[in-house]
Formats: C-alpha cells, structure tokens, sequence
C-alpha cells in the first residue's frame, strides 16, 4: 500500500467510530473470529483497545491484521484501522 493510499483511507476512517473493542483478554481467536465477520460487510474497520488491555495497541493492530488478512491503516493511540477490500466488486477505489 503506498503513502497516498493509506493517506486516503486515513481520511475515510476519521468518521467511522469503533466497531470492537479489545479488552483486558487481548486478542482472542473469538475477536477474530468476529472482525473476519465484519470484513464481509465493511472494508474499513476502526477498533479499539480499552485500557485494561496491558498489550501495546500496534502489536495488537499487527496481530489482528495479520490473522484476519488484512492490512493496518493507522494506529492513533489506543484505537487503529484495518482494510480489506472484498474480493469482488470493492466498494473503496484506491488511488494510484
């Protein structure tokens, strides 16, 4: 993914509020299980890490992409973005 497109999707996700939040568990094989759900639906997720959550957020947001296969857009703080388009038909055209 290059600069502009992940500059792209950045500004897309400033509006999204968390669809999940990763609590004192961590990452779970049941949280996985629930983000690869939504990635058949959305193309872009914002997920939160709670602050029980003792995992540093960027090694959560690599883990979770890495087992849903997606790609990490951002992480700002406690919160980060994964993109996946759909196979067919993506609905978010990245720039070139």
């Amino acid at each position: 993914m290059t600069s502009k497109q992940r500059a792209f999707l950045k500004g897309l996700a400033m509006n999204l509020d968390p669809v999940f939040q990763i609590g004192k568990s961590s990452v779970t094989p049941e949280n996985i299980e629930a983000i690869a759900e939504v990635f058949n639906t959305h193309e872009l997720v914002k997920i939160a890490v709670l602050k029980n959550c003792l995992d540093d957020p960027k090694e959560i947001a690599n883990v979770t992409a890495e087992r849903t296969h997606s790609q990490v857009v951002q992480v700002i703080g406690r919160k980060f973005v994964l993109y996946k388009p759909f196979k067919n038909n993506p609905k978010i055209v990245l720039p070139k």
